[in-house]
């Protein structure tokens, strides 16, 4: 919990069999700022306390023991990001919202390669109504000191594991030197990646030396999709959706911002039960087991870089500027090939109303599309919910997104309408995503009352929203309490902020299963076939949300699951099948039956999701006639 130099130590020792050849130390992340030694030796160093990289240790490593030091700075400046949150320093406290973790945060590891290795793939894709065509361009480094013809396979890999393209070319590369060949795979009838169902295709590449040897391999993940925004409206495939989440900060008691893949798979499939298709996630580059879990379960991510708070000042120093293109490019290269990105955030409530917030956003929308074209960029802003006017940089931006909350720090809750009327007028073309709303716990005086008033006004800031079409999604602040020491109750200086709809451990508050049955794009009803008085069987109507509801998706890949119990415990029958494509607004029916039998029947009809979370579902009963009753 200090602040300053941490220091870590460990031998390595390295046996005969991988001496001499390619060795790379690979962090996942290091908070914030890293150098490493290796047997005394500085090797490197690192800026940017959420984003991965690799040093070379080829010549620093000997056979048996090597001692490796690592020392990490948490201390936040003037122009570091994150950094000092200078708007705040009127009260005396400009320290970031989140809780400042340092040291090394996510794993380590030694990668060993022989001959050439591939760097990383930057995959794009050209989506047609019966094919696609897939390039990746394969960053290739010859790390030997002569020079290679390569073999180079790629392979697309369908959802089913099946191969459904193959392409192979030489590449000649000098003696240690890189280079970045294109490989076009074309895929007939490609099963695309939708909200709520991550049809996901692997793209491997392969590289060989002259006498085919395997000298590295590697797969990533994509999805077939498009997305667009036409007339202030999101298009996932060439069909309007509205979208709604919750944001997660990566922060636990139990592992604090050092999170394991297991914290992150129990938090993400909660998301999902919580129907989210929609969330930022946070406020800074996020491991790769948060976008995998995303790209499985149909979410839409818009990664951030932690820009939190800062000044014109801040935004105009030429130092911050380096490093926010330079922390953007190393998410870009981890993370640009992932389906769930749809938009990369370049910062949050910082002062973009201002010549140099133009300056930058300018800057940094330029250096995006550079490096990602096609990809939306955006930033989140705070001072648009309290002055709905026409701000410079916000219309550079693809689309703005608003921190608003109304009922705390916006103002009334009651000014949400009107501020949305005047958000309208001020922005004709420009669609709207709510980056944050929701109820901060110290405008109540306990936790108990807190989620009382984060109930009432979840669901009457979403029935707001909702009324206006251009508001295309809307993500609430936050899933659980994390651990900071701004906006807690009086008197406390660390703690948990209580702004989740559950608690740090993850138990849940009456908020959450509010927000469950608030954000269902499905619901459904059942009617009993029934043989005088005794049921025989069901059908059940499933109906998407309305055309014009938040959210608002077409729910694909589904399947209905249904159990029929006796009131003796008996089972009567139970089944499962397939749903059809479900629209908003449009509907889908099944029917079951079962011997019928004279007593209490309970019929449970639950809709799946493509990946198994609970889109909704109803539970019917019925008690037979008794005579004398």
């Amino acid at each position: 919990a200090a602040e300053g130099v941490g220091w870590y130590a460990r031998t390595l020792v390295v046996p005969e069999a991988i001496v001499g050849k390619h060795l790379e130390l690979h962090f996942d992340a290091v908070f914030y700022a890293a150098r490493v030694w290796v047997n005394g030796t500085l090797v490197g160093s690192h800026e940017g306390g959420h984003t991965a990289f690799d040093l070379d240790v080829s010549k620093m490593l000997k056979l048996g023991a090597n001692r490796i030091v690592v020392s990490a700075d948490d201390r936040p400046g003037f122009a570091t990001i994150p950094g000092y949150a200078m708007r705040l320093q009127g009260s005396g406290n400009v320290w970031y919202d989140w809780w400042h973790s340092g040291g090394i945060t996510r794993d380590v590891s030694l990668r060993i390669a022989e001959g050439g290795l591939i760097r990383r793939q930057r995959i794009r894709q050209v989506l047609r109504a019966d094919s696609a065509t897939v390039t990746s361009g394969v960053a290739i480094e010859n790390i030997d000191a002569k020079a290679h013809t390569y073999g180079l396979t790629t392979i697309a890999i369908d959802p089913d594991g099946r191969e459904v393209a193959r392409t192979s070319r030489s590449v000649m590369v000098a003696a240690s030197s890189a280079a970045t060949p294109d490989a076009a795979l074309t895929i007939t009838k490609p099963q695309r990646w939708q909200i709520g169902a991550g049809k996901l295709y692997r793209i491997v590449a392969e590289l060989r030396d002259e006498r085919g040897v395997m000298l590295d391999r590697r797969e990533d993940s994509i999805g077939l999709r498009t997305l667009a925004i036409r007339n202030r409206i999101l298009y996932v495939n060439d069909m309007p959706v509205r979208l709604t989440g919750v944001t997660r900060h990566e922060d636990s008691p139990w592992e604090g911002a050092a999170e394991t893949r297991g914290t992150i798979l129990h938090d993400m499939r909660d998301l999902a039960a919580l129907h989210v298709t929609l969330t930022r996630p946070v406020h800074y580059p996020q491991p790769q087991s948060v976008f995998d879990a995303a790209d499985r379960a149909g979410i839409l991510l818009i990664p951030e870089i932690p820009i939190w708070q800062m000044t014109a000042a801040q935004l105009g120093d030429p130092r911050l500027l380096v490093r926010a293109k330079a922390m953007m490019a190393e998410m870009i290269a981890e993370s640009g090939n992932h389906p769930s990105v749809l938009a990369w955030s370049v910062m949050n409530e910082s002062e973009a109303a201002t010549p140099q917030g133009l300056a930058f956003v300018k800057a940094m929308k330029a250096h995006i599309n550079a490096i990602d074209p096609g990809r939306f960029v955006t930033f989140a802003d705070s001072e648009i919910a309290i002055r709905p006017v026409r701000v410079p940089a916000l219309v550079e931006a693809d689309f703005v997104m608003a921190n608003a909350y109304f009922g705390t720090w916006s103002g009334a809750a009651s000014g949400v309408g009107p501020w949305l009327d005047a958000f309208g007028k001020a922005y004709p073309d420009r669609m709207l995503v709510i980056s944050e709303f929701g109820w901060p716990g110290p405008f109540s005086k306990d936790s108990a009352s807190a989620d009382v008033a984060r109930t009432e006004n979840l669901k009457d800031q979403l029935a707001a929203f909702a009324t206006r079409p251009w508001v295309g999604g809307a993500i609430f602040w936050s899933y659980s309490d994390y651990r900071s020491n701004k906006n807690l109750f009086a008197g406390l200086a660390d703690g948990y902020v209580d702004h989740g709809l559950v608690d740090p451990d993850r138990q849940r508050r009456p908020s959450y299963f509010a927000w469950e049955a608030a954000n269902r794009a499905v619901s459904a009803t059942v009617d009993l076939t029934m043989a005088g008085e005794i049921p025989t069987g069901f059908t059940a109507t499933v109906a998407g949300a309305a055309r014009d509801a938040l959210p608002s998706y077409p729910l694909i890949g589904a399947r209905l699951h249904w159990r029929a119990m006796g009131g003796d415990r008996v089972l009567l029958g139970e089944g499962e099948e397939a749903l059809p494509v479900i629209a908003p607004g449009g509907t889908a029916k099944v029917s079951a039956s079962w011997a019928g039998r004279l007593s209490p029947v309970t019929v449970t009809v639950d809709i799946l999701t493509a990946e198994g979370a609970r889109a909704g579902g109803v539970v019917r009963d019925y008690e037979p006639f008794k005579a004398g009753s």
